[in-house]
């Protein structure tokens, strides 16, 4: 196997695929990625055996043939050769030797062979749709993802495809994240899979700003992707998603609008004085005023005043900081509606101009 190619050539598809790569690895050939080279061109592939990513090239082939090189070495040579380098990559008898300009670099290699690929997923159903669509709905409510739960299937994902929409789904058991986009599918595909958290966090990654299409082919067992030059697999999460319809709250009698961003920088000055452990604010409303409240151990208060939209009697409700202020990082509007019950029900909060994107947060006692 032999081949040569431009430093900036291999070093971004190499960027794009490295997070598949386990660092603590069990198995030596996880840290390694599979290099296969033909007449078509030279294709890269890192796998953890839960995602697997995979990223084509073209490069100048003078012999075709396939091998696996330890990952992170090869990424940190290619950044740290100057960008007009041009590399050239030899392997024979167990070692690659990788050259540029008046470097020389000989690393050890791991049989292809046993280097495990996911070829084919067996695809049941294909949707096709605007790479910003998937990217909008992900940043909407991955946030909301469990974290090690031992309830396995709420550290994920959820889309659910159908009735010409794709909608995703967040939960981590005290709040939940959905978000929908409409797209053009055939009547028949309908499918709920569940992708795992880091499945997630990697195809976000590769769903740059750009525009144009992406195509999803779905499994019973696996999720893929294709992004221009690039292909995302991921194995799915096993499991029955909560019914999300259920736990939306419909019985919300009070409605609170407030300035987006006023309402941001509120929570975040009064959380500077909130409990460390459990991040704790205490919201007041009364007529036209919310009055936000913080306290601590060390028996330190903060309180913050806003003039916002109220039509309800006086409530007195708390809630973790933290998840007010990752659905107004999500909510892109000027104002936020904020439905409430009473201190012990859950909030239903939207954009005041939209509905696609809703957000349930459990209330806490303070």
């Amino acid at each position: 196997m032999k081949f040569s190619v431009q430093r900036e050539v291999l070093l971004k598809p190499l960027q794009q695929i490295i997070g598949a790569v386990e660092r603590r690895q069990v198995m030596p050939m996880l840290g390694n990625v599979l290099l296969r080279s033909s007449e078509t061109g030279l294709t890269m592939v890192a796998t953890d055996l839960e995602v697997e990513l995979l990223a084509g090239i073209d490069v100048d082939i003078e012999s075709p043939g396939e091998t696996t090189l330890p990952a992170r070495k090869l990424l940190d040579i290619c950044k740290n050769l100057p960008e007009s380098a041009n590399l050239s990559l030899q392997v024979a008898e167990g070692r690659a030797t990788l050259s540029a300009m008046r470097s020389r670099f000989v690393l050890a290699t791991l049989p292809a062979a046993d280097f495990p690929v996911i070829e084919d997923i067996r695809a049941e159903q294909r949707v096709t749709l605007a790479r910003q669509a998937l990217k909008r709905l992900i940043e909407r409510t991955s946030f909301a993802m469990a974290q090690q739960d031992v309830r396995y299937y709420l550290n994920g994902l959820l889309l659910h495809i159908g009735e010409g929409s794709l909608r995703a789904v967040a939960t981590d058991g005290h709040r939940l994240a959905t978000s929908i986009e409409r797209i053009e599918i055939a009547d028949d595909v309908v499918s709920q899979v569940i992708i795992p958290r880091k499945g997630v966090q990697e195809l976000q990654r590769l769903l740059t700003d750009g525009d144009g299409t992406i195509e999803i082919e779905l499994s019973a067992n696996h999720i893929r992707a294709r992004i221009a030059e690039l292909r995302f697999t991921s194995k799915l999460v096993d499991g029955r998603f909560p019914d999300y319809d259920r736990v939306l709250p419909k019985d919300g009698d009070k409605t609170l609008r407030v300035n987006s961003e006023a309402l941001r920088q509120g929570l975040i000055r009064t959380a500077i004085l909130s409990s460390e452990k459990y991040r704790g604010v205490h919201l007041a409303l009364d007529g036209q005023t919310l009055k936000i409240q913080s306290h601590n151990p060390d028996q330190e208060e903060a309180e913050e005043y806003l003039e916002v939209e109220y039509d309800g009697e006086p409530l007195e409700i708390g809630f973790n900081v933290n998840y007010l202020l990752d659905v107004l990082g999500a909510i892109n509007s000027e104002t936020i509606e904020i439905k409430l019950k009473d201190a012990n029900s859950s909030a239903l909060l939207r954009a005041s101009v939209s509905e696609d994107s809703l957000y349930v947060v459990m209330p806490m006692r303070l």
